[in-house]
């Protein structure tokens, strides 16, 4: 009995690390696009970063667009989350062309504090979780999507800081707080998502 039990452990141990490698070696992959781009002005390359950690779900009812304090906000761990995002950023000294935001306090305030570049508000980056219309043919999400279209040739990395279900209706990605995928359009207009930024 002592023994089985002993081949139990040993066998729940093994599959535990295998677990832990694939999932190192799947994270190696995600993020093995930016050693490629590093030091590099990248062509046709689109960051899409959802907003650092805000902990809750949603809007208050009484949500202002220009009034933070109706809003939910960025802790304080979720701004040191986007400070350290952007250094890392800095260190792959990737070009980075325009950074754009949702007009959201919390979109706002991380793409501040990433500190690589002027932040621009863009009401299409704006959330649509409390829009009950078809995310994906929302004429925001298509805005996007031709705007990641038309970087296919530019040169320089174009950031756009904003939700969870704005991204996932964008290029079918679930991002974390904080994390970002690293998309690009084929010469079919298909958005490939290339890799991603690691999770805070």
């Amino acid at each position: 009995m002592a023994l089985r039990s002993r081949l139990t452990a040993a066998l729940l141990i093994c599959a535990f690390l295998l677990s832990s490698i694939n999932l190192q070696g799947a994270q190696a992959k995600e993020l093995a696009i930016w050693d490629q781009l590093q030091g590099t002005n990248p062509k046709g390359y689109v960051l899409l970063m959802r907003h650092a950690l805000a902990p809750g779900v949603g809007d208050p009812e009484n949500f202002v667009v220009n009034d933070c304090s109706t809003q939910r906000n960025l802790n304080e761990e979720g701004r040191q989350d986007a400070r350290d995002i952007g250094s890392w950023l800095e260190r792959r000294d990737v070009k980075i062309l325009r950074v754009e935001s949702s007009r959201w306090c919390r979109a706002k305030e991380t793409a501040q504090l990433l500190n690589v570049g002027k932040v621009r508000l863009n009401k299409n980056l704006d959330s649509l979780f409390e829009d009950e219309s078809d995310w994906a043919t929302h004429p925001q999400t298509k805005n996007i999507q031709k705007r990641i279209l038309d970087h296919r040739n530019k040169r320089g990395l174009l950031v756009f800081v904003g939700h969870f279900v704005n991204f996932q209706a964008v290029a079918g990605v679930s991002l974390d707080s904080g994390e970002g995928a690293l998309v690009r359009a084929n010469a079919q207009g298909e958005i490939k998502v290339m890799g991603y930024s690691p999770k805070p």
